[in-house]
């Protein structure tokens, strides 16, 4: 039949003739499960159930030196140990540490150093940079400890032009101070 058959037939009922009914689906069977028993998917269920013993054995270390041994008896729903060797793994034996420092006496506090004036810590400077360090003394001198005062330095006059130099912080009167000497 084509495609403009169909439209071109005036009869109806010939066409109602040449359809046929369809043949009932067939029925489908009702589902059901087998239990592991009756099952032959699953393989041998009887040797699955039966309990197997594992042994298992390890080589020792340092800490515990010695062969060691672990022994499981296994089924398909069970696991159950029946021996594991001190030194596997599982189980942390807690040493008692032994304090090497008990004796020795812990360290004093520092304490934070005292201010020091700014004349102070010149004289202590050139203190140290007049005599030199690991330097032996001439053996007229006085110890060091006994010096009670030191000579005082004369402060240079400020000429006129010249500004005095600062002794605050972060000021850049010294280098101002050395561009002159070098221009000189």
């Amino acid at each position: 039949m084509g495609l403009f058959d169909r439209l071109l037939k005036k009869d109806s009922q010939d066409a109602d003739a040449s359809l046929k009914p369809r043949k009932p689906a067939k029925d489908k069977p009702e589902e059901f499960f087998l239990d592991a028993d009756s099952s032959s998917s699953l393989g041998d269920v009887n040797y699955m159930r039966e309990s197997k013993t594992i042994r298992r054995t390890f080589p020792g270390t340092v800490d515990s030196p010695g062969t060691k041994e672990q022994i499981m008896e296994v089924a398909a729903e069970t696991e159950k140990l029946e021996k594991r060797s001190e030194g596997l793994g599982g189980e942390v034996k807690v040493e008692k540490s032994i304090d090497l420092t008990a004796g020795i006496p812990k360290p004093v506090k520092k304490t934070f150093a005292e201010q020091v004036s700014t004349k102070e810590m010149d004289k202590r400077l050139k203190g140290s940079a007049i005599t030199g360090v690991n330097t032996p003394a001439p053996a007229n001198a006085n110890p060091v400890g006994r010096k009670e005062q030191l000579k005082e330095v004369e402060e240079p006059v400020a000429k006129v032009g010249q500004s005095r130099v600062s002794g605050k912080p972060g000021s850049i009167d010294p280098f101002r101070q050395m561009v002159r000497d070098l221009n000189k």
